[in-house]
């Protein structure tokens, strides 16, 4: 089988079958369950290279994977002196083989309990989004270095801090109770969310890592839409949100150069949007609609949906100036006061914009000062020439800064 059919194949079914092992054994083997599943590919590996790849390979590492779990728990006598006397509540007496279920039932129910046990709030949101995109993902130490711009060693550290938090504190890989559902859910919504920010505005170079991160954070919220429980209107929101964004993803990135560049809303090519993504967005924005809750969610979508209408009319500017303003009543934030200050220039006009602007105090801020630099072009060169400097320096990435030059170049004396 060719290398990248199985890592696709790894990518796909790793987190599937490390949450139905965990599950069954419990959260305190989840390592375990990693280094099983991942000795099964190793033998995929080996095996389909030599007699090429079985009729069924998913079928075929299920297998495998339910052959080494049972060897390696018997091996080390644990399945008889612990899995089956905790379980035994679970099985009828007289069971003495605790089979492993691979059904998509079982696999779905596995993933949704194993979301909830990696977002737990008892460890921090940046090992909970290492923890997901390994666990719950599939992508491995070397795509998640590169993801939070690290070194291995330092991952292999969070991911070890977290798991070891995780165990000392006995959680289990089950649904909350159904009192607490509603809060644990808020912060499995925003450690999906905030894994979507790490590849829509990435750090790093690699498009297809980028678009994995956000497509990966797309399918874990896809998967709370499939239980009652958690199909709620603020998960449909947040889906519309991430299909809106990641719908015009391609048409962000430049092509045909060895530099990765960031092509800004305004020059983007409006027939490289996904409109397959962009009417799924639309879909579960509608869905959203029907509770009475309105959150950050919803209203970070309305934005959303109107960024992906293309042409400026004064309904979609005042519309969105209005969520805006909503939205600053809830989730106040440096980046939500400086958009509302875009979507106040373009209904008002960029004096009313630039008095709003000069009262903020944000000079760490890159985005503050491409802000300034936007709304004093035309009135003052090189006013807005100096601002685009102090964005230039305070930029995080050569991908912004590189933006921010075509700008500056873009300014005529």
């Amino acid at each position: 089988m060719e290398y990248e059919s199985l890592k696709h194949l790894f990518q796909h079914e790793f987190s599937k079958m490390v949450a139905v092992i965990s599950k069954l054994y419990g959260l305190q083997y989840i390592e375990t369950a990693e280094d099983i599943v991942s000795a099964t590919f190793l033998l995929a590996a080996e095996t389909w290279g030599v007699k090429g790849a079985p009729p069924n390979p998913t079928a075929w590492l299920y297998t495998v994977a339910k052959q080494k779990t049972l060897y390696h728990f018997r091996r080390n006598k644990i399945l008889e002196k612990k899995i089956i006397p905790e379980l035994s509540l679970k099985y009828e007496e007289g069971v003495e083989v605790v089979e492993l279920d691979f059904s998509l039932q079982n696999i779905k129910d596995s993933q949704l309990q194993m979301l909830f046990a990696v977002c737990n709030p008892l460890i921090s949101s940046e090992a909970q989004i290492g923890l997901a995109l390994r666990v719950l993902c599939g992508f491995g130490i070397d795509e998640i270095s590169e993801a939070f711009l690290s070194n291995k060693e330092a991952i292999n550290k969070r991911l070890f801090r977290a798991k070891e938090k995780l165990r000392t504190e006995k959680v289990t890989i089950e649904l909350p109770p159904e009192n607490e559902i509603v809060s644990r859910l808020d912060n499995v919504l925003h450690i999906i969310y905030l894994l979507f920010n790490e590849g829509y505005y990435s750090k790093t170079k690699n498009q297809i890592l980028q678009k994995d991160l956000c497509l990966e954070a797309l399918r874990l919220g896809l998967i709370l839409t499939e239980y009652e429980r958690t199909n709620v209107p603020k998960t449909n929101a947040l889906i519309a949100l991430m299909c809106f964004h990641a719908s015009r993803f391609d048409a962000r990135q430049s092509e045909g150069s060895s530099k990765l560049g960031l092509i800004l809303y305004e020059q983007q090519n409006e027939e490289l949007w996904d409109r397959e993504l962009i009417k799924q967005g639309m879909h579960f924005l509608n869905l959203s609609a029907q509770g009475i809750e309105l959150g950050s969610y919803h209203l970070e979508a309305k934005i959303a949906f109107w960024h992906c209408m293309k042409e400026d009319t004064k309904e979609k500017w005042e519309d969105i100036l209005y969520l805006y303003d909503q939205l600053l009543l809830i989730n106040f934030s440096p980046s939500v006061v400086l958009n509302r200050i875009y979507a106040l220039y373009k209904v008002h006009g960029k004096q009313t914009a630039l008095a709003e602007a000069e009262k903020l105090n944000f000079e760490n801020n890159h985005f503050y000062f491409l802000l300034l630099g936007e709304l004093y072009k035309n009135i003052d060169d090189e006013k807005a020439k100096l601002n685009l400097i102090k964005a230039i320096d305070l930029a995080k990435t050569e991908t912004e800064k590189e933006a921010i030059q075509k700008k500056i170049d873009a300014i005529t004396f």
